[in-house]
């Protein structure tokens, strides 16, 4: 049976002096919480937070001294070592402070800042470099969806962003997150159904490229406006492992809500 992985993309938000106050009330909720504790402890479940890269270290000092069980990962990264990139942050940086784990393709890069599938390959290879973990996201437009796309965006994306990727990394080291794009940040949400099929696809194509075995083992994400009263529906799904949060992800009560519903489920 697959771990659930329950993510939190704080994006632009929780600086600093939030980022400790949040962790303190996180870990509050966590230690006073029964069910959860025994799921992290059973490896049943995986929580991640994904904050700006100015608070981790805040975050980090909190945790070690809480002991909270959280894994921690960037939200990007450039592909290069180092180098004359402003306002860039590398892979072995983000090591270096404590993440383990990084996003990568998230719709925002890809809209807002025109990261191409190209692109994405050469941070996904950066990133497997210094050994982190790769939330790759996936996920198409809204006219892409009403005009019967979806599919083959997918298969673009998922192709072009993991060429020449390895079976033992992708196996290691690469979790795919199915965020359609017009559900992001939107108040849209995909349904349950329509979720399930975007990453059964995904399994699909897990399987053509690395094989049955990876596929069936594979932890595959959703995104796109998840909240509490929606977590559950998501996860009773076969082929949904966990939810990439964002909004919801930004106050410690919400977010803990959401973990406690992926345990429940």
């Amino acid at each position: 049976m697959r771990e659930k992985f329950i993510a939190g993309n704080w994006k632009m938000a929780n600086g600093p002096k939030e980022a400790t106050d949040y962790i303190l009330r996180f870990a509050e909720l966590f230690f006073q919480t029964t069910s959860v504790i025994k799921a992290q402890k059973d490896e049943k479940i995986k929580i991640a937070i994904f904050p700006p890269s100015i608070s981790l270290s805040n975050i980090i000092h909190e945790k070690v001294k809480t002991g909270l069980p959280i894994i921690l990962g960037g939200q990007n990264m450039h592909w290069e070592k180092k180098g004359a990139y402003t306002g860039e942050i590398s892979a072995q940086m983000l090591k270096e402070a404590g993440c383990s784990h990084v996003i990568i393709g998230h719709s925002e890069r890809r809209t807002l800042f025109n990261e191409t599938n190209i692109f994405l390959n050469k941070k996904i290879s950066a990133a497997l470099e210094e050994d982190l973990t790769t939330v790759f996201c996936l996920g198409e437009h809204l006219e892409e969806k009403e005009s019967q796309k979806t599919h083959e965006v997918i298969r673009k994306q998922f192709l072009e962003g993991l060429n020449e990727i390895k079976i033992d990394q992708f196996s290691k080291k690469i979790i795919i997150a199915y965020e359609p794009i017009w559900a992001i940040g939107s108040g849209i949400t995909a349904t349950s159904s329509d979720a399930q099929n975007v990453c059964s696809f995904i399994r699909e194509l897990i399987s053509e490229s690395f094989g049955e075995k990876e596929a069936s083992k594979s932890v595959i994400l959703y995104g796109g406006s998840v909240k509490t009263n929606n977590t559950e529906s998501f996860l009773t799904e076969k082929d949904i492992d966990g939810v990439l949060v964002g909004g919801a992800s930004i106050d410690p009560n919400s977010f803990f809500d959401i973990v406690k519903k992926a345990v429940k489920s």
